[in-house]
């Protein structure tokens, strides 16, 4: 059964394999493949407003953080990102935390939630997130270089959470 927690700074040590496996392929995220234990715990965890896990079996298969997008007048929209395990893919993990993450952003009071740089490559992510309710709002030419293609697009995808 799928359980996901608040995590801890000091769980953070569990959490690296997840978040250092995902970053070296470098396909999805903007962060260096060569990104420092050190430096993603400042990513991870200490910049975000929050970071869950998620436990598969008592195994850690998944992690993600939400903070404000902007500062100020634009911090009622929140970003979220969202880290799966290799072995763990295809198993529901990233649509549970999805959803358990626009349940939590509504809790700490977010009005919407944006997607600031999804690779358009990562097809299964941008499915999955418009099955969720998320809309591409936009396109950004080449904005992301990815490891293995080259510069390819990426998109802006958003979700407005309240009613007004």
């Amino acid at each position: 059964m799928l359980d996901i927690k608040l995590a801890q700074n000091d769980g953070f040590e569990a959490i690296w394999p997840v978040v250092h496996e995902v970053l070296r392929t470098g396909d999805t995220y903007p962060f260096a493949p060569e990104t420092t234990r050190e430096e993603a715990f400042q990513i991870w965890m200490k910049k975000p407003q929050a970071t869950y896990v998620a436990y598969l079996d008592d195994e850690i298969v998944g992690t993600y953080y939400i903070k404000a997008n902007q500062p100020g007048l634009g911090s009622h929209v929140c970003n979220a990102g969202y880290m799966v395990r290799a072995g763990a893919r295809g198993k529901g993990i990233g649509k549970a935390m999805c959803k358990h993450s626009l349940g939590e952003a509504r809790k700490l009071g977010f009005k919407a939630m944006q997607y600031n740089l999804v690779v358009s490559t990562n097809t299964g992510a941008v499915k999955l997130w418009q099955d969720m309710g998320f809309e591409i709002i936009g396109t950004l030419s080449k904005a992301f270089n990815h490891r293995e293609k080259g510069f390819v697009d990426a998109f802006v995808m958003y979700q407005w959470l309240d009613e007004i």
